[in-house]
């Protein structure tokens, strides 16, 4: 089965070869395009939204939970951000579900709506000077809602932009899936940079904080709008199957691609947070930076990180995709552990960010890839389950605890173990890459 064409002028039967690129109009093209850009920028917003709770818990920490050490205060608020990855799974599930069996348009526009709920709420949480235990049990509460929406909207726009992209560049374009969700962490990033450099800091911990929620509910209002403009991609054909979207057709047909993407997706999430989101408290709690100063160092490293995306996408086009995740296993075993290491001992901020970028560009052989490589293991009708899902629970296990492990093994005096932790993931990571095949199975044929 192929994917539907985007509305337009499709490609001649003359060039259907699986190994020759279809002619597209400029029609099309644009038409293919402006749905990547529509879709993911509803991807930017999710994420931003999201990563905004971990990159402002410095200032809010103490809010939500009683005075004490930094770093278990520090610790609570990564438990929440944790929590909020255990409902990844039920909406990598459900959204998967919604995509396959009633279209990618109609789940990418409920994942949206539901995170900009989540974000308002969040901005007008009362603390727990205000009402005690309620408040981190409601902030709690916030982000179990926008954990399930995320959970949906990573599988949903991976597939949606897999099937969208032009063949013989699908990595190329698929690349920017991630560029937005990094565009997403960088802008929430620099906001906080903006808001340290106009409040004072006693102004952020006691309500500026809740200016990035508010943007980020604002900002997902125009993201629903511009993905109402999207043509749909999956076929009436499969959306009328009754096997479409289940478990039972997953797990029963599709079990071995499930293993192998839930396989090397665990060790892609733990070390996409690791040098993202956990970057920012390491670089103030164990390297010893001021806190602007980490902010600063961040948002050029995830400026860098964003705009290599495209270059890696494009270099999978050429060598592989399975050459690409065998590089990103391989070199993040064994760069891991003395990255990080020197990082520690660095005194300089220019030293720690070009170590963090030698990191980030190892781990962008995966995520330029991360949503084609996945969805090229599966069919479409089951194909945004299957992508969804099995990233999802990888995110859920060894992601969304990232920044809990490292600042728990830090708290007992055993910080290095984290490192060493991570490499492991990563050496299990090239060994699932090498299940890839030569050929994907799927999308290849697709025009």
């Amino acid at each position: 089965m192929t994917t539907p064409s985007v509305p337009g002028s499709g490609p001649s039967a003359a060039q259907t070869s699986a190994n020759t690129p279809p002619h597209y109009s400029p029609e099309e093209k644009r038409h293919r395009i402006f749905s990547i850009m529509a879709a993911s920028s509803g991807n930017l917003v999710e994420w931003f939204d999201f990563y905004v709770y971990a990159f402002s818990a410095i200032y809010f920490a103490a809010a939500f939970f009683p005075k004490g050490d930094p770093t278990v205060q520090l610790l609570n608020t990564a438990g929440v951000f944790a929590a909020g990855f255990l409902m990844r799974p039920i909406g990598g599930w459900l959204f998967g579900r919604i995509a396959d069996k009633y279209g990618r348009k109609k789940s990418m526009l409920i994942s949206v709506t539901m995170m900009c709920a989540g974000s308002l709420v969040i901005a007008c949480l009362p603390t727990y000077a205000q009402i005690g235990a309620w408040a981190p049990f409601l902030l709690l509460m916030c982000r179990l809602f926008q954990g399930l929406s995320v959970g949906g909207e990573y599988g949903t726009t991976a597939t949606y932009m897999s099937e969208v992209a032009l063949k013989g560049q699908r990595g190329f374009f698929s690349s920017f899936q991630y560029v937005t969700l990094i565009g997403g962490q960088l802008l929430a990033v620099l906001l906080i940079v903006i808001l340290e450099a106009v409040l004072t800091d006693a102004e952020l911990r006691a309500w500026g904080w809740r200016i990035p929620f508010v943007v980020g509910a604002a900002a997902a209002v125009v993201a629903m709008l511009l993905r109402r403009t999207l043509h749909e991609t999956q076929s009436t054909e499969a959306m009328q199957n009754k096997e479409t979207g289940t478990l039972a057709n997953l797990f029963k047909h599709h079990w071995r691609a499930f293993v192998t993407v839930l396989g090397y997706t665990a060790g892609g999430s733990l070390i996409f947070y690791t040098f993202t989101t956990y970057m920012q408290k390491y670089l103030v709690n164990s390297v010893g930076l001021p806190i602007k100063t980490a902010s600063y160092v961040m948002t050029v490293c995830l400026f860098v990180y964003m705009c290599m995306q495209p270059l890696f996408g494009a270099l999978s086009d050429r060598i592989g995709r399975r050459t690409s995740m065998m590089l990103f296993g391989a070199l993040g075993a064994l760069g891991t552990v003395p990255i990080l290491t020197t990082m520690h001992q660095a005194s300089s901020p220019v030293t720690a960010g070009l170590l963090i970028l030698v990191a980030l560009a190892i781990v962008s052989f995966y995520t330029s890839i991360s949503g084609i490589v996945k969805a090229e293991m599966f069919p479409p009708e089951v194909r945004a389950l299957g992508v969804g899902l099995a990233y999802a629970v990888a995110n859920a296990i060894f992601g969304g605890s990232a920044e809990f492990v490292a600042l728990a093994l830090k708290n007992a005096g055993h910080e290095n173990a984290f490192f060493w932790y991570v490499s492991v993931m990563m050496v299990i990571a090239f060994l699932f890459s090498l299940r890839l095949p030569k050929q994907a199975a799927y999308l290849h044929h697709d025009h």
